[in-house]
């Protein structure tokens, strides 16, 4: 081997290390930027803190070995929460696992409304068809627009809309008749 051959590794592992040192520190990033929102989104889809954690490391783990398929930094949210999608709907893929109370979760940006309203409002989102729940969620958990939720489930943005108007109606709905019901009970 000749000197310069040497030479010109040496510069090469040098580049690799400098790569290497980018890709983790942008990986590092994007995971303390997004892993309280990944992990709030993975606990409303699960319910269980445990899988929550185990959907949010795994989605960190495929983000980790993909990181150079992520052209555009302005979309790093969506890209991860695709992710984190698609590792839950793998969940499923592998084995049925137990369900849990709906009252082991909670609900993101919490308005000031007595214990029973929250736990009416969680059973009543519980309830929407999959369709309109989805967007829902990824909209009020997430903070998602329109556009990005259209982008994550390959919807057309009129259809993202449409289901968040009908899911938002449809929840009022409920929430009055359940209402209404339990006055009638009590008055």
């Amino acid at each position: 081997m000749s000197f310069f051959a040497f030479k010109r590794n040496k510069t090469s592992s040098s580049s690799v290390i400098k790569d290497m040192n980018r890709k983790q520190k942008r990986y590092e990033s994007l995971v303390n930027v997004y892993s309280a929102d990944l992990y709030r989104y993975a606990f409303w889809v699960c319910r269980d803190s445990e899988v929550a954690q185990d959907l949010v490391q795994e989605t960190c783990l495929r983000a980790w070995k993909s990181i150079d398929n992520l052209l555009d930094d302005k979309s790093a949210k969506a890209w991860l929460f695709t992710i984190l999608r698609r590792e839950n709907a793998r969940r499923f893929e592998r084995k049925q696992l137990s369900l849990v109370d709906i009252d082991d979760y909670e609900i993101a940006a919490e308005e000031d409304t007595s214990p029973y309203d929250k736990e009416l409002i969680r059973q009543k989102i519980d309830t929407l068809p999959i369709d309109y729940k989805e967007p829902l969620l990824l909209q009020l958990i997430a903070g998602f627009t329109a556009e990005e939720i259209a982008e994550q489930l390959d919807l057309n943005k009129n259809t993202v809309l449409t289901r968040l108007f009908r899911a938002k109606n449809l929840l009022k709905s409920n929430l009055k008749v359940e209402i209404d019901n339990n006055g009638e009970a009590h008055g």
